[in-house]
């Protein structure tokens, strides 16, 4: 999750730098570019720390159509004494795939160099290229849902 979290957060950044720059940053609303993820190993080091656990590894995935990152993880403490032999000195081990999913709908045939209004689960959004504040942007969570999806 951290992983795919950090990613969304880094999305919101080439959005705004996009916007009004670029014919194309719509494409950032709607999954039509990569995540960027620069960041995402180290979160999901850290979340996996958190956990007692260490990460043995990141990459990045598309499932269900949505771009994300499956985490293996391996935890840093064993199994302890169980009613099951030879398996106190055991490790647990994991994997979680987390996706970014878009929340906004816009119309299809939207002008990029003009306001564009997003419904992003009801919260209606409007971004105007050509008089645009980053400060206006409402938080990545708003515009990018991140789900576990396996």
């Amino acid at each position: 999750m951290a992983a795919a979290q950090d990613a969304r957060d880094e999305l919101i950044d080439h959005l705004t730098d996009a916007i009004g720059q670029d014919d194309d940053w719509l494409d950032w609303l709607d999954g039509g570019q990569d995540l960027p993820g620069t960041g995402a190993a180290a979160a999901a080091q850290q979340l996996a720390a958190e956990n007692d656990s260490t990460l043995q590894g990141v990459q990045p995935v598309t499932k269900n159509g949505y771009p994300g990152y499956q985490a293996d993880i391996r935890t840093n403490y064993t199994v302890g004494d169980s009613i099951i032999p030879g398996t106190e000195n055991k490790r647990a081990t994991a994997h979680a795939v987390a996706i970014v999913k878009p929340r906004c709908d816009f119309d299809p045939d939207a002008d990029p160099e003009k306001p564009v209004e997003l419904s992003c689960d009801g919260e209606i959004v409007t971004i105007d290229p050509g008089d645009f504040d980053p400060d206006d942007l409402p938080d990545a969570s708003v515009l990018f849902s991140v789900r576990l999806a396996e």
